[in-house]
């Protein structure tokens, strides 16, 4: 239907709902495959930190350590695979064959080798290690001692990266109008927020007493609800499969229908080209850098934060259900922030300022906690008289702070940079999603745990090292919010010249944005 066949919204429809009846089929099972994919995640991020923060002999410091020599060779491989796939596979077949990866490896590490874990972990070599490295390699130590944990841990965090940014939303980017985009994407991202509520209340109730002590699958407590959270995890999985074969096979009709089903090696890929795409393109560099940045800060507060909750809450299943807790209050932040501000506010003011929001509110909320941890020590007295402790309450901050800064990532962010990648060619998205969703936002996160890492050789603890880590956060910020304004201006160009045309983004020799071998798709941009 064209634009001028288009009925316009009432004021408050536009406000809560602006989608047309007949954009129903395509859009409710995209808001599902959104909910179903961000309800594993919010379950699997949670998992993952009680299984290694909170095991013994190991807490907080094993984040940046995993995050660099764990996280970023998995990111590597599995956009290996994904390139790989993309050669010799239907787009289809690459979906199935990639949440399918995940979805086993969860079921072995439950019911196989966590119940074998102690015939697995490396006791003896971590003895070994920690008397002979320094304090501040206590986090390493703990990574090489339970490995599988550290196996868990990698394909969780990859479940965001891979299923979510990579498949999901390329999908979307795939089949999505600019224009539809514009009033879809706020909407998605409630249904992302949704799945934060329920599935931090649900993995509450699955960790709690009432279902141990009635009906136990498992000998102990912290099994029993691991077991029940994986095979949730494995459900929500084949929940997705199945809504994306139904919009594929009965939804999507045309060019968005075949190039799903005839994709196989039209666009060659591999690791090597992707980046070197990356490296000839300003525009996506701008976007790497916008992701960067966003996973760099995030890590730097994000450790300090885990660090004080492992002291507060060290067993698995106090852990579990306060960070559950955690992704609940999350959700329901960011569905106020889905429904009121961010569609209206990117319709309304456009992309750059949008954008801008999120740096600075992780520069706020930012400061807020660090001066709150900085002070600690001298509010002991006062808080004491509350019948709490200063460890309470930096927790707490700590927990507003994240709270709000993961409601602005799953809003604004998310919105904004999957918007990006719209204009361009199908070429620029493949190969520029690969290469930024699959390993830039790792690389983001292992930035920020390299810069912990130095700073634990020399501090040995977290928390001695966090006046450091608060300077180090404000440049990043400041580089950020320098590469959305770039960004920016380059997005609206294109934005309002190609109506027809989507085109592989290049640079000229002066930094001015051009197009390199126009493809006509009309379905890219509306």
């Amino acid at each position: 239907m064209s634009e001028s066949q288009k009925t316009p919204f009432s004021k408050l429809r536009s406000y809560l709902w602006p989608v047309h009846a007949y954009e129903l089929r395509k859009f409710l099972p995209l808001l599902l495959m959104a909910f179903f994919i961000g309800f594993n995640y919010n379950i699997l991020r949670n998992m993952k930190d009680a299984l290694l923060v909170t095991a013994e002999a190991s807490g907080a410091e094993v984040i940046p350590f995993i995050k660099v020599w764990g996280i970023v060779p998995g990111a590597f491989l599995i956009t290996f695979i994904y390139s790989r796939l993309n050669n010799r596979l239907t787009r289809n077949r690459v979906f199935y064959t990639m949440v399918t990866i995940f979805l086993i490896f969860f079921a072995l590490f439950t019911f196989v080798i966590f119940p074998m874990r102690e015939i697995f972990h490396l006791h003896r070599l971590a003895d070994s290690l920690s008397s002979v490295l320094p304090a501040g390699c206590m986090g390493l130590i703990a990574m090489i001692r339970y490995w599988t944990f550290s196996a868990f841990y990698i394909m969780g965090e990859l479940w965001s990266s891979t299923i979510l940014s990579m498949l999901f939303w390329g999908f979307c980017n795939e089949v999505t109008r600019l224009g539809e985009a514009k009033r879809f994407y706020g909407l998605i991202a409630i249904g992302l927020n949704i799945a934060a509520i329920v599935s931090g209340q649900f993995a509450v109730f699955l960790t709690g007493s009432f279902l141990y002590s009635h009906f136990p699958i498992k000998s102990t407590h912290w099994e029993h609800s691991l077991a029940l959270l994986t095979a949730t995890v494995i459900l929500c999985g084949f929940l997705v499969m199945l809504i994306y074969r139904y919009l594929t096979n009965h939804v999507l009709e045309g060019d968005d229908r075949q190039n799903l089903k005839e994709h196989k090696g039209k666009i060659k890929m591999s690791m090597r080209e992707n980046f070197l795409f990356l490296s000839r393109s300003k525009y996506l560099l701008y976007i790497a850098i916008i992701v960067l940045s966003y996973n760099v800060v995030i890590n730097l507060v994000e450790v300090i934060w885990k660090d004080q909750v492992k002291m507060l809450y060290p067993h698995p299943n106090d852990y579990t259900s306060y960070m559950s807790h955690i992704t609940t209050f999350t959700g329901i932040i960011s569905l106020f922030a889905s429904i009121f501000i961010s569609g209206q506010m990117i319709r309304r003011f456009g992309w750059t300022l949008s954008a801008l929001v999120t740096p600075l509110i992780l520069l706020s909320t930012s400061i807020g906690f660090f001066l709150f941890f900085f002070g600690r020590n001298s509010l002991g007295g006062l808080v004491a008289q509350f019948g709490t402790s200063p460890l309470i309450l930096v927790v707490l901050f700590g927990s507003i702070q994240n709270c709000f800064c993961r409601a602005a990532k799953f809003t604004l962010f998310d919105a904004t940079k999957e918007m990006a990648f719209i204009p361009l060619s199908m070429e620029s998205k493949l190969k520029g999603k690969a290469a930024i969703d699959g390993v830039g936002s790792r690389l983001g996160k292992s930035g920020g745990s390299l810069i912990h890492q130095g700073l634990l050789m020399v501090f040995t603890t977290i928390s001695a090292s966090t006046t450091y880590v608060a300077g180090i956060l404000l440049g990043v910020i400041v580089m950020w919010m320098f590469a959305i304004k770039a960004l920016g201006k380059r997005f609206n160009i294109l934005s309002a010249t190609l109506t027809t045309t989507t085109v592989t983004v290049t640079e000229s020799p002066s930094g001015e944005t051009m197009s390199e071998k126009p493809e006509l798709h009309s379905s890219a941009l509306q």
